[in-house]
């Protein structure tokens, strides 16, 4: 990972742009408008501050389609591609009729018809029209939905940079692992671990938990303290680069007791009906149902979502069943997959990796290893 502000490497960024281009094409936009930060990284290649939460829109980057050319809030040239210009580059105005006299001075703006955008406040939906006067405002996330869900090798190549960094947290976390030590600490240890291999920005909140034995989905203790014959659940990722990185696997405390033995097995039997249907061309409702094949209940959480600058689609839950049967998974897409199963007095245990889909099928792209018995 670099510790320098540095734009992505180009063949990311010209993968990504020749997509994004594409969908403008098949959406028939003149511009697209990016306010969110991962769609504006993805568009621009330059690294900005990534935070959590909500934030008021603005239009943080943008592409015409008819040059090519990307126009970027920045009030500064590190990290900015070097294909940005610096006269491409507008910074921050207190008064939003300042910046939309910049956005109306861009090239095509004036002859622009539409005019996609991630997303809009009221404020905006007045103004951005006095920049593209001939322009219909439309919604432009489609676009950008359709461009980040398959991912170039290239993004490939990051993300494993991303998941490495995650899975070397997991085993640091898992070595330490024994009786009397508290979740908190396991979760120093593991985001320890992920910042000096260089990302200190954590993309889950939990990092570990001891099942619950009496409960499918609460925390065992009230202290958070691991004891003897406990399931303990880690859940490792990073945001590396702009791309989210992530493994999660469970690790029994003590002698294992044939109860466990029994609920690692039901896991593994899960494992494979998920992997088998993580096949291009299937529905990803295919997903849910090897849960029902398994003989499994359905988790709380999703069984599946996109992984790449953010959260991609799909995002496939048990209350989104009706999206998941029409959605199709397609070649290059990059999914978390979790597995989950939990038996009363024993705990759960909780299985997630990064799969890659496939022409030829589907490919695990992380490498912790499974706990096996045996």
């Amino acid at each position: 990972m670099a510790t320098e502000i540095l734009p992505d490497d180009r063949a990311l960024r010209a993968g990504r742009r020749e997509r994004v281009l594409a969908q403008m094409q098949a959406h028939d936009l003149d511009v697209l408008i990016a306010g969110r930060q991962a769609n504006a990284r993805y568009l621009s290649g330059a690294p900005q501050l990534w935070v959590a939460g909500t934030r008021p829109f603005g239009p943080v980057a943008l592409l015409m389609r008819e040059t090519g050319a990307v126009h970027l809030h920045s009030t500064w040239d590190e990290g900015i591609p070097e294909d940005i210009p610096h006269e491409n580059l507008y910074e921050t105005m207190w008064d939003p009729r300042n910046l939309i006299a910049v956005l109306r001075d861009i090239e095509g703006a004036a002859t622009a018809r539409r005019v996609g955008t991630d997303a809009l406040s009221p404020a905006f939906a007045q103004l951005l029209p006095l920049a593209f006067p001939n322009a219909e405002i439309v919604d432009g996330e489609l676009a950008f939905r359709a461009a980040r869900r398959i991912k170039t090798a290239a993004e490939i190549e990051t993300m494993r940079a991303g998941m490495r960094v995650a899975e070397a947290g997991l085993a640091a976390a898992v070595a330490q692992l024994a009786p009397g030590v508290t979740e908190q600490a396991l979760a120093g240890v593991l985001l320890e671990a992920c910042a000096a291999g260089g990302v200190s920005t954590p993309a889950t909140q939990d990092a570990a938990w001891v099942t619950a034995r009496d409960h499918p989905w609460r925390r065992a203790t009230a202290d958070r303290r691991v004891q003897e014959g406990d399931l303990v659940a880690f859940s490792s990722g990073v945001l590396g680069d702009g791309y989210i990185g992530e493994v999660g696997r469970t690790r029994p405390v003590g002698p294992v007791t044939p109860a466990v033995e029994k609920l690692y097995g039901r896991w593994n039997k899960l494992w494979e009906r998920l992997l088998q249907a993580c096949r291009a061309g299937a529905p990803a409702s295919g997903l849910l149902d090897a849960y029902l094949d398994a003989g499994e209940p359905l988790p709380a959480m999703p069984v599946a979502r996109g992984l790449g600058m953010g959260f991609d689609p799909p995002v496939v839950a048990p209350a989104l069943r009706a999206t998941a049967d029409a959605e199709q998974l397609e070649p290059g897409m990059v999914l978390a997959v979790t597995g989950y199963v939990w038996g009363e007095g024993v705990g759960a245990v909780f299985g997630r990796d990064a799969v890659l889909i496939g022409d030829d099928g589907p490919q695990v792209l992380t490498s912790s290893p499974h706990w096996s018995p045996r």
